[in-house]
């Protein structure tokens, strides 16, 4: 028995950094992904051999599209907040939350915006035909390790915990 739930810890470690192997670098979605959208950037442009000027005027593009959005993001943090505080018995509750639904909605666009315009900037203006290329080709190459990544999970599913509490 404990041999049996050793070999199996083993494994489950094994396949775990397998599939991270697997997955490689490149973090989640190329280029500005959610809200971390200045730690992404980097990784999208990672191993081009960006000049120092390159790198700055990258850095600048993402820091003005960070700004462009903050004061958006903090009004819907603060009106996700209020909503919070609320009661679901509070007269205003089904409002504020479709309120809030919209806010986050309207952000989410913009940032989603924003995201492919401070991209199409950077690789318009600042990347040499040469950059461009390798661009696009280490996002064809995320792409596939992204699929595999996606059919190695489907071949081999995690057990429920039920079927691991035995």
């Amino acid at each position: 028995m404990r041999k049996t739930m050793t070999l199996s810890l083993v494994l489950a470690a094994a396949l775990g950094c397998s599939a991270l192997a697997l997955a490689g670098p490149g973090g989640q979605e190329g280029g500005f992904g959610g809200h971390h959208h200045g730690a992404e950037a980097g990784l999208s442009f990672r191993g081009m051999n960006l000049t120092d000027a390159q790198k700055a005027q990258i850095k600048q593009i993402v820091q003005q599209s960070r700004t462009s959005l903050k004061s958006q993001g903090e009004a819907v943090h603060q009106q996700r907040e209020a909503f919070e505080q609320l009661s679901p018995s509070s007269s205003g509750y089904q409002s504020a939350a479709a309120s809030l639904a919209q806010a986050e909605a309207a952000f989410t666009s913009a940032r989603i915006t924003a995201r492919a315009a401070a991209t199409a900037q950077i690789y318009n203006t600042v990347l040499t035909s040469a950059q461009q290329t390798q661009y696009t080709s280490n996002k064809a190459a995320f792409e596939a390790r992204k699929e595999q990544w996606q059919q190695f999970k489907a071949q081999h599913p995690v057990p429920s915990s039920a079927s691991t509490a035995q």
